[in-house]
């Protein structure tokens, strides 16, 4: 876990940091604000050194940058601070990505490990079927994150990265104040600043009990003890990813869907991941919207709920209900006005060009607090990097964020890249698309007789030859391992012709997207029969 406080500075730090007790940074302030100027010196005039690059979140996107800024011979300093969730839980340096999103998603291997268990006896290994351990599997999942929280600061200290570990607030354009979990501010100035604060999730506060009974995803994977029966809400592939990992492990658990699953996803592969949830134990509510959250005597909840069509009402009782209905930036507390910054009135997120600039030219933001961007961990990254690499005069490349991988972890794993089947129509009329696809049986599902009747993919192409490629979809085992590979050839232009001219690798289930033959427009069966 981060610490509350950064170690004191040595002599020769303190020559280069602008850092000011409580009294001092408050004089600054006034000083600045009666000369009426809106933006403080800068540079030798003040008579100060200043840091070359300082990065306002310690997230994969906000790290990546410092740490490539300083490998590029910048003076660098990384301020991060995480503000508790309602329930208390809060992490260490690292991220949503390290601390409470992708990598806890071990639990999602330890989901897939059961279904395994039970394939065993088909195989011809006598495994009893063992009840599963929710608290071994967190200490287990903690202590890796918290390894990774470490690593992080180890690895700022090896590249001479200065780290605070405190919320920063904008004094200008060039300035933050931060104040640390004791209330000691500490005044830092650079000459490049990156807003890399990225997301929390969002609390439905309208609901009555949302926010005193309710967790969300940065509270579950934190949980020391089983969160039993549980309701998710949301249709996020948070909420899809949550829910089939809980059902995984044994636990009842129920989805509650408003309208429509993963809305921004190729809607028939979406409609193929719930009929698969369902099939294999989540229950899921469509159309349902809760109303209220109340405690009982014995420690469980009693949601209530209303069915949107026909207006019935209806209640369950649960030991865990868990909101997953989207994120929202980390904005609020940054006093962006303070320093001209302009954000999306709607979203919260902040607005930028393609270099990764705000509306003001030195200040910068990446990853999911800017708006326009995919919320992954390596979009993030990367455009971290590059805009280092830019800043140091290293490279003018810019982040390309078309056809940009990503992997939904549901028990049957939904991994796509590039565009989804009704964005390709949208853009260039049905007449000019056409969509091969596939049913298909992993050959893993064969001897334990595995329904695989939504093991599914779907690339889109354009129809005029050679039918460049604009989207893959791939519903199955490691979907996630089989679309990386695919989306480099997809990324450098790949037609279906070359992809039918690629040999496949038997017997694997990526082999089967080399093997697409059947259109939807041809009208027939596309079940994959025979090797």
């Amino acid at each position: 876990m981060a610490t509350p406080h950064a170690p004191p500075p040595s002599s020769a730090a303190k020559q280069t940091e602008l850092v000011w007790s409580s009294p001092a940074c408050r004089q600054l302030i006034r000083n600045h604000s009666l000369r009426g100027t809106g933006v403080l010196a800068w540079g030798p005039a003040a008579g100060r050194q200043c840091y070359d690059l300082l990065v306002i979140g310690g997230g994969s996107g906000g790290l990546a940058c410092a740490k490539e800024a300083a490998q590029l011979g910048k003076k660098v300093a990384v301020v991060d601070y995480v503000e508790p969730s309602p329930r208390g839980t809060r992490w260490g340096l690292g991220g949503t990505c390290v601390s409470v999103g992708c990598i806890p998603k071990l639990m999602h291997q330890a989901a897939l490990l059961g279904g395994m268990i039970r394939d065993a006896p088909h195989y011809g290994w006598g495994v009893a079927q063992a009840p599963h351990s929710w608290a071994t599997l967190a200490d287990a999942v903690q202590n890796h994150v918290k390894s990774l929280n470490w690593g992080h600061r180890v690895q700022l200290q090896d590249r001479k990265v200065k780290y605070f570990n405190v919320k920063a607030s904008f004094v200008d354009t060039h300035t933050v104040c931060g104040v640390s979990k004791g209330g000691e501010e500490t005044l830092l100035s650079a000459e490049h600043i990156v807003i890399a604060t990225g997301g929390r999730p969002r609390y439905p506060t309208h609901i009555e009990g949302a926010l005193e009974y309710g967790i969300t995803s940065d509270d579950l994977f934190w949980l020391k003890e089983s969160p039993g029966k549980t309701l998710v809400v949301g249709a996020s592939y948070v909420a899809l990813e949550c829910a089939g990992l809980l059902t995984g492990l044994g636990l009842d658990t129920t989805v509650m869907i408003r309208s429509v699953p993963l809305r921004a996803f190729d809607q028939q592969m979406a409609s193929l991941v719930t009929e698969h949830m369902a099939g294999h134990g989540t229950r899921i509510l469509r159309g349902c919207a809760p109303e209220k959250v109340e405690k009982l005597p014995g420690q469980q909840l009693r949601v209530t709920w209303v069915d949107l069509t026909s207006d019935r009402k209806d209640a369950g009782t649960f030991d865990t209900v868990l909101w997953a209905i989207g994120r929202v930036p980390e904005t609020a507390s940054l006093n962006l006005e303070k320093a001209g910054v302009h954000t999306n009135p709607v979203t919260g997120k902040i607005l930028v060009d393609a270099q990764e600039a705000t509306s003001v030219p030195h200040i910068y933001a990446i990853g999911d607090v800017a708006e326009g961007r995919p919320e992954l961990t390596p979009t993030a990254i990367m455009a971290g990097r590059l805009l280092a690499q830019r800043l140091s005069g290293r490279t003018s490349d810019l982040m390309d964020y078309s056809s940009v991988p990503t992997t939904v972890f549901t028990p049957l794993e939904y991994g796509c890249v590039g565009l989804s089947e009704e964005a390709a129509v949208a853009r260039h009329g049905e007449e000019h698309v056409e969509v091969y696809h596939a049913f298909y049986k992993p050959l893993e599902f064969t001897v334990p007789q595995r329904d695989a009747s939504q093991c599914y993919i779907k690339m889109v192409c354009l129809r005029e030859p050679p039918q460049l490629v604009l989207g893959l979809h791939f519903l199955g085992p490691n979907a996630g391992e089989v679309i990386q590979g695919f989306a480099l050839g997809i990324k450098c232009g790949a037609s279906y012709q070359q992809l039918m001219r690629t040999v496949g690798i038997h017997p694997t289930c990526a082999e089967e997207v080399a093997k697409l033959r059947i259109s939807k427009r041809s009208g027939l069966d596309p079940t994959v029969t025979g090797c």
